[in-house]
């Protein structure tokens, strides 16, 4: 083999490890359903409520296709939209027009394109279902 052949072949041999490595450390992408799973962990649902005080919410996101989570305090509020739910993009940025201090099941949020500024798609928002901690049991 020629030394032009010998370094192209360690070059190549080289580069397919380094692809392995990658490869190995390559993690699967989680689904939007994984990520609002990881994000309830450790809380149990209570009862569905129709309309969520808006001035506690503290910090929203969006799951993909999935839901919209609202965050007050210690409480995770998960709403599933009744319908347009395949509107739900978490690139976008959401536009709700309350008519008061709540946002409420009959409420539409209307989603915007990040870049663009143009709309999307609507979502009809659904019951807020509350998720708080477990609380642990005391030893007796």
């Amino acid at each position: 083999m020629t030394k032009t052949a010998s370094t192209i072949a360690a070059a190549l041999a080289a580069g397919s490890l380094l692809l392995a490595g990658v490869a190995a450390d390559a993690k699967p992408r989680q689904t939007p359903e994984e990520k609002l799973a990881k994000t309830l962990e450790g809380r149990v649902a209570g009862e569905p409520v129709n309309c969520l005080y808006l001035p506690r919410v503290t910090n929203t996101r969006i799951y993909d296709k999935t839901a919209i989570v609202y965050e007050t305090g210690n409480t995770i509020w998960v709403n599933r939209p009744e319908s347009g739910a395949s509107s739900l993009d978490d690139n976008d940025i959401m536009l709700t027009t309350p008519w008061n201090s709540q946002l409420c099941n009959v409420d539409i949020v209307r989603m915007i394109d990040r870049t663009a500024g143009f709309w999307r798609g609507s979502v009809g928002l659904g019951q807020f279902v509350p998720y708080t901690k477990v609380k642990a049991e005391k030893a007796g």
